[in-house]
């Protein structure tokens, strides 16, 4: 039951700090526990056919699992230090980026190679987005596509599963210090290890502000991202999505200074439902093989909200606005832009008369009943905004889904190692806090083993 060392999650975090410690150090005892599925259970129960809408199941498979939530997304890898985090500020620029290379040349090794590096450099659409109030943010992005994702992540597990001790559907209850190391808890026993990398992804969340409540670690108040997911024909943003693929976009609202900023952009693919914490909720994925492309694009448009004191609970509020979602349409509801603008619900009937067929059953219905007025007023102008580069982007049949919601942890104090106040007990990926991406919280897991590997190393 004793281990070198135990990581409490298998997403990207998880999994690369497990591939780094069992490359460069086989003799190592790893652990892995995950709360949800080998990654070849991992099966939604929503065909389109006899089941249609999210059953809430005990264990999302979309959510949780080998790969954590990213793996069935759309395996975007952005190489950037502008978005997807502030693991830079805690591991320095430089070093930071190293990592995410670093990352792709893994991924790449493992079934990646042939996909396309997509960069932001030397566009004319930065340019464009200028002219028109709007700021491009330089990136250089990896699109694996879902379906190339997951042969990579299988290739990983088949590559660490004789050196590393996975335990799936086995979540950790608690986390306990030992004057030696830690204990880590499950409804049937208890491991120890010296050194414990936490990295439990936002599905865990309340997991994690649970175990920092009883461990005297100390957080901050954070973020949560609120907004709708747009999908339109794939044409009317081809330009954009040809030459960058991924294109993340600001917004400062003129009647608010709010920034609106798309988000998780899928060209030809296809909206999904997610669930968080019983929540359903939308997103969106895409794929490299052209027989499961769409004729559509989709992406989200997020307001960020952070809040000050007294209020602290960020993500309670974005859930009581999905429940808001949920409780009226049974789960995600669809709109067209030309019925939000004219103030009215839209219909089945009317979203069938469409141009835009929906790739996701949802219930008609009115996002103005459910979103706040700021944030809906914000998405409004961003719409007409970005109509201004991508002509078509405010037509009528232009599809909005809500929620879509982005819960963030409260961000962990940690140290230059990524360690908390208890030395040899990491805390990493965006369970942290610290990173929002695959690209980070891959790196991050890369971090820490490397950490953990030069102290074993020093210590021997």
């Amino acid at each position: 039951m004793n281990y070198d060392v135990i990581i409490v999650g298998a997403g990207p975090g998880g999994i690369f700090a497990a591939y780094e410690l069992a490359s460069k150090n086989p003799e190592l005892r790893v652990a892995v526990f995950e709360a949800g599925y080998a990654l070849s259970d991992r099966k939604c129960p929503i065909d389109g056919v006899r089941v249609k809408n999210c059953v809430r199941c005990k264990s999302c498979s979309i959510m949780s699992g080998f790969g954590g939530a990213g793996a069935f997304s759309d395996g975007k890898y952005n190489i950037t230090n502008d978005f997807g985090g502030t693991l830079y500020q805690y591991i320095g620029r430089r070093e930071a980026l190293e990592l995410m290379h670093y990352v792709d040349d893994i991924n790449l090794a493992h079934g990646g190679a042939g996909t396309k590096l997509y960069s932001t450099a030397n566009t004319d659409i930065k340019k464009r987005c200028m002219q028109n109030k709007l700021k491009l943010l330089d990136a250089s992005v990896r699109h694996l596509g879902t379906d190339i994702n997951y042969v990579v992540l299988k290739n990983l597990y088949e590559e660490m599963r004789e050196r590393v001790d996975f335990f799936f559907r086995t979540p950790v209850t608690t986390v306990t210090v030992l004057e030696d190391g830690y204990r880590v808890h499950t409804e049937q026993e208890s491991y120890t290890a010296p050194r414990c990398i936490l990295s439990v992804g936002r599905s865990g969340s309340k997991w994690m502000e649970q175990l920092c409540r009883a461990l005297d670690i100390p957080t901050s108040s954070n973020r949560v991202d609120l907004g709708v997911r747009v999908e339109l024909p794939a044409v009317i943003f081809s330009d954009l999505t040809d030459e960058l693929y991924e294109s993340k976009i600001v917004y400062r609202t003129e009647k608010f200074e709010d920034n609106v900023r798309t988000f998780c952009m899928n060209p030809k693919g296809s909206v999904v439902n997610e669930n968080t914490n019983g929540i359903v909720t939308v997103n969106g994925h895409s794929y490299e093989d052209a027989e499961k492309q769409t004729e559509n694009t989709n992406f989200a448009l997020l307001v960020s909200k952070h809040f000050s004191e007294p209020f602290k609970d960020s993500n309670g509020y974005g859930e009581s606005i999905a429940r808001l979602s949920n409780m009226l349409g049974g789960g995600v509801i669809v709109q067209r832009f030309g019925d939000l603008i004219r103030g009215r619900r839209s219909t089945h009937k009317r979203i069938a008369e469409g141009f835009v067929t929906p790739t996701l059953q949802a219930e008609p219905g009115d996002l103005s009943l459910v979103l706040p007025k700021r944030i809906l007023d914000g998405i409004i102008e961003m719409v007409y905004a970005l109509d201004k580069i991508a002509p078509g982007t405010a037509n009528d049949d232009t599809l909005l889904y809500g929620v879509e919601v982005k819960f963030y942890n409260m961000e962990v104090q940690v140290n230059e190692h990524l360690e908390c106040r208890y030395p040899g007990l990491y805390v990493i990926g965006d369970g942290s806090g610290v990173t929002h991406s695959l690209s980070h919280a891959s790196a991050s897991g890369v971090f820490v083993a490397r950490d953990i590997l030069s102290r074993v190393k020093s210590a021997d």
